[in-house]
């Protein structure tokens, strides 16, 4: 019996990127993609990077469906050649935008994880086996001497075979062919294929771009959460559902009341706290505290060096931050502090220490004063 295996490449909680309509806040990389296509310097290989969430794999689909759907610029003599496209849109109804949203179209391959040899689950990365799929993929394409797409997502994730084997692809583009890579740490991939992609990069999201995004997705966000949503996701949609999907904003303002309580702890409300990363399924949950956490030493840092809370994020957020870093001083002692809890915290996590002691001996190693 065959498992049903998840999206490696969708959000939780929010559309697939193929099938997001709208990019908001990326108006200058799509700008920058037109310009190479009008112009003639349409690069075989593009590198798309940014922060983790900013709509890299949508900006990548919306490119992909224009390629597909967009015909070669031709000179019709008497009227001559048909003005430049101003724009990455494509109908929703376009033939190529209903093939794209069903995964059909001969023209698109998408390389991304897929499942391990058992098939019970997908593999940790994508393997050398996913990426020898393209030949195939080029053998069948060729017949209609059209353009093809290959979007990688993400290509932090590929195996070392399997990133040599799309350096090879870079350095012998099929003609008429445009990879499409996605990467959120692009110093992570081999020099050599950075080398041989054009880079677009997007950027965070603005607050009002970021409201309008979530709205697209549906999320389920009230107005009195927008702020903090805006401060704690750092301008990453795909941050922001996960805080909606996991109540992170009520985990934030946990972490924040305990905090609030140095340096004598407030037991009952650390235990509270522990106990609601603890559990079975609950994984994800710890995940998110601890780069939560990470946040609230950071900001705590930011203003004890610069004088200047950051907008509040949860309830008295602002007095505590300037209770507990008042001075440059403190500012950097909680640098330092946070580093060595933080380092601490993912070391036991490593180790499968029981989540619930884990919260609770980093905020211990948060209370010492040495």
């Amino acid at each position: 019996m065959s498992t049903e295996l998840p999206e490696p490449d969708r959000i939780e909680g929010a559309p697939h990127p193929r099938e997001t309509e709208t990019l908001f806040g990326q108006a200058h990389a799509e700008a920058e993609f037109l310009s190479a296509f009008n112009t003639g310097r349409l690069h075989h290989g593009w590198l798309l990077t940014g922060p983790r969430g900013v709509g890299k794999a949508t900006m990548a689909w919306r490119i992909a469906r224009f390629l597909l759907a967009t015909p070669e610029a031709q000179d019709d003599g008497l009227f001559g050649a048909p003005p430049p496209p101003e724009t990455l849109d494509v109908a929703h109804d376009h033939p190529v935008s209903r093939r794209l949203a069903a995964l059909s179209d001969p023209g698109l391959f998408l390389l991304r994880r897929g499942p391990t040899d058992k098939g019970d689950k997908l593999a940790a990365d994508i393997r050398v086996d996913e990426v020898r799929k393209l030949k195939n993929f080029f053998s069948l394409s060729a017949a209609d001497g059209g353009r093809r797409v290959v979007i990688v997502d993400a290509a932090d994730e590929m195996n070392p075979s399997s990133a040599n084997a799309i350096l090879k692809l870079l350095e012998e583009p099929p003609a008429r062919t445009t990879l499409l890579m996605i990467s959120h740490q692009p110093a992570r991939l081999l020099p050599t294929i950075r080398s041989r992609c054009r880079e677009l990069r997007l950027a965070p999201l603005g607050p009002d771009a970021m409201q309008a995004a979530l709205e697209q997705a549906e999320a389920d966000i009230a107005q009195e959460q927008i702020t903090a949503l805006n401060e704690l996701s750092q301008g990453s949609v795909g941050a922001a559902i996960r805080l909606l999907n996991l109540d992170g904003l009520s985990l934030y303002s946990g972490l924040v009341n305990v905090m609030g309580s140095l340096p004598n702890l407030n037991q009952p409300r650390l235990l509270a706290l522990s106990d609601s990363c603890a559990g079975k399924g609950k994984e994800a949950r710890l995940d998110l505290a601890l780069t939560l956490m990470d946040q609230l030493t950071a900001r705590l840092a930011r203003t004890g060096v610069t004088g200047q809370p950051p907008q509040e994020a949860a309830p008295g957020e602002t007095q505590t931050l300037m209770r507990l870093a008042p001075t440059p001083a403190t500012g950097r002692f909680w640098a330092t502090k946070a580093q060595q809890a933080g380092d601490r915290a993912r070391h036991a996590k490593s180790v499968n220490v029981d989540p619930a002691a884990l919260m609770t001996d980093l905020f211990l190693q948060l209370a010492k004063s040495d």
